[in-house]
């Protein structure tokens, strides 16, 4: 059974937080683990990001039924199959509002997105995926196939998401926004 140390997964959570900065403009990087922070070369306005991720463990009650928990990651490893919760919170620190804030999370090689799972909490985010390395994204990638000797278009599968995009139209001073979503260790 194949199994990926947490510092693997460390790192892919930092490589993670990379491009989360990177869209934004003026913006410089300071990183420490699964945290970064975002600065505007304007010092009134700061965008601090935190990326937390958690495992799924699914245990049984005393009738038998299943229960879904999330738990930090505390173990050395993940193997294959393991549900991770990503979690983005960003917090605006300074005095003005930040316009069109883009986030584009990698979906490493090593995990499939977990279709539909991606909840922000700012309303007027606009989510798009991409299926090509951020060359398109689109906010429901299709692929052509063939089917009995036609080509048709049908929903990507999960497998083929590289990248999520949120676009939040605006930060105002002081509010925190999260992006949570889930990938799958392959």
């Amino acid at each position: 059974m194949k199994h990926f140390s947490i510092v693997s997964l460390s790192a892919c959570a930092l490589v993670i937080a990379v491009p989360f900065i990177n869209p934004v403009t003026g913006i410089a990087l300071i990183s420490q683990s699964t945290s970064a922070l975002a600065q505007s070369n304007n010092q009134n306005q700061p965008l601090e990001l935190k990326l937390s991720a958690k495992k799924q463990v699914i245990s049984q009650d005393k009738q038998g039924k299943q229960i879904k928990t999330w738990e930090s990651l505390q173990s050395n490893t993940v193997s294959p199959g393991d549900i991770l919760q990503y979690t983005l919170t960003g917090i605006n620190n300074g005095n003005k509002p930040i316009a069109n804030v883009t986030l584009n999370p990698l979906i490493p090689k090593q995990m499939v997105y977990v279709l539909n799972s991606i909840k922000v909490s700012n309303q007027d985010a606009k989510v798009t995926y991409s299926i090509d390395n951020q060359r398109t994204f689109v906010e429901k990638p299709t692929v052509k196939v063939t089917r009995n000797g036609k080509i048709v278009t049908e929903p990507a599968p999960a497998k083929a998401y590289t990248h999520i995009r949120v676009l939040i139209p605006s930060i105002q001073s002081k509010e925190t926004f999260t992006a949570v979503y889930e990938t799958q260790v392959r």
